[in-house]
């Protein structure tokens, strides 16, 4: 479940000829030229004005190419000359041409100090992007107590995603005290402007009760609010709960629904659990080919899950011809992830010399690997092997050790 995608950078040039009342009739005079599209008096009478807001939109013009040659450079020197007199939206584009390396020389440094500036005059972009810089480290040194503190003053200006990486540090406690309730209350902000970030989020706190009252069906909402918008991971935690009849009626042909629109965008978990209803025959007909295809799509993202079902299939020759060589295959990849179905299914292939050259010293060693995670047949056959000293040096005692483990794991399992 994703839940630490900080939103990126607002990085739009401000398209805005920012008028505070000048002083001079020349302004006026520029902007109804510019209006008219005469922009060879419009830059003049920009350029006779010589105020801050002038010398910006001077720079736009130099920016977009209207009536002069477009040149980065010196839209960036005019909204310098702007951002120096103070100009807010002067020092914001400044920073995000900084941030850009767009007319001036990337500077991140430098695009934080001019983000700073625009924010500290209530700039709510600028108090993002600072905040965002602030919370990753970048361009200054890592500061998440600060970035709270600029994330709320643009979350309070309706910065949506300003709301939601607020909501984030309340979630995780970082910069701030955690605080599940804070968290909820910002998320539900953005979810409401539609942000589909939050709404998962907001849906993932419902889901589990975390520190919150747990509610099911809400998550429900808005874990559909979210897949509604094509956000993969809602869709495929929808197709949970329909699967498992979480929040409302159990539904395996909804959870099939899900699970194919976040599978067709390459949803890994999505394509394992779609694989698994098909290999079944629950939520549709059976159909041992499409699980196929849908576990190696997952396998080949690197999935460990999907990778040793792939293993099982060859293994035991379930739609496809058995074979032992193909299983190791998979076995192995997964087993390299740690995970111990894995580790032991390959152990029981070098142990029986099926698909791999026959290596009980190996076989030992995958034994071990999956044991030491808890996997009570492996436990029973690493105990087995140093009981007979087969493919490991005979040790009674350590023997003793793995079959007390063994017997406490079927134990606890036994126990309602």
């Amino acid at each position: 479940m994703v839940k630490r995608s900080v939103a990126g950078f607002l990085v739009g040039i401000s398209f805005v000829a920012g008028v505070s009342s000048p002083a001079l009739a020349d302004f006026d005079a520029a902007m109804r030229a510019y209006g008219e599209g005469d922009y060879a008096t419009a830059f003049r009478e920009f350029k006779n004005d010589g105020s801050p807001e002038a010398q910006f939109n001077l720079g736009l013009m130099y920016f977009v190419g209207n009536g002069v040659k477009q040149d980065r450079r010196e839209a960036a020197n005019w909204f310098r000359k702007s951002a120096d007199q103070g100009y807010v939206t002067a020092q914001y584009d400044l920073g995000v041409m900084y941030a850009k390396g767009e007319g001036v020389e990337y500077d991140r440094k430098e695009s934080a100090k001019w983000y700073r500036k625009a924010a500290e005059s209530g700039h709510p972009a600028a108090q993002y992007n600072l905040a965002l810089m602030l919370d990753r480290g970048d361009g200054v040194e890592q500061d998440r107590s600060e970035a709270a503190k600029w994330y709320r003053k643009a979350a309070e200006q309706g910065v949506v995603t300003a709301q939601f990486n607020l909501a984030l540090l309340y979630d995780k406690g970082e910069g701030v005290g955690k605080d599940k309730n804070e968290a909820l209350s910002w998320y539900r902000k953005a979810a409401g402007k539609g942000f589909a970030a939050a709404q998962f989020n907001l849906a993932l706190l419902y889901d589990a009760g975390d520190g919150i009252k747990q509610d099911k069906k809400e998550a429900l909402k808005w874990y559909r609010k979210a897949a509604d918008q094509g956000y993969l991971p809602a869709q495929y935690n929808l197709g949970l709960l329909y699967s498992r009849g979480v929040g409302g009626k159990q539904d395996k042909k909804e959870a099939v629904v899900w699970y194919r629109k976040a599978a067709d965008k390459g949803y890994a978990a999505a394509q394992l659990n779609l694989g698994l209803l098909y290999e079944s025959g629950e939520g549709g007909k059976q159909d041992r080919k499409e699980a196929l295809k849908l576990y190696r799509r997952a396998a080949d993202k690197g999935l460990a899950v999907a990778q040793y079902n792939l293993g099982q299939i060859y293994d035991k020759g379930q739609g496809v011809p058995q074979d032992d060589g193909e299983a190791a295959k998979w076995y192995r990849k997964a087993a390299d992830q740690g995970d111990p179905d894995a580790q032991y299914s390959l152990g029981a292939l070098y142990y029986e010399g099926a698909g791999v050259g026959k290596d009980r010293s190996e076989a030992a060693k995958w034994f071990l690997k999956a044991a030491e995670q808890g996997h009570a047949r492996a436990q029973l056959k690493i105990g087995l092997m140093y009981d007979r000293g087969d493919g490991v040096k005979q040790d009674p005692m350590e023997a003793a050790k793995w079959y007390r483990k063994a017997a406490e794991q079927v134990h606890r399992q036994m126990i309602p």
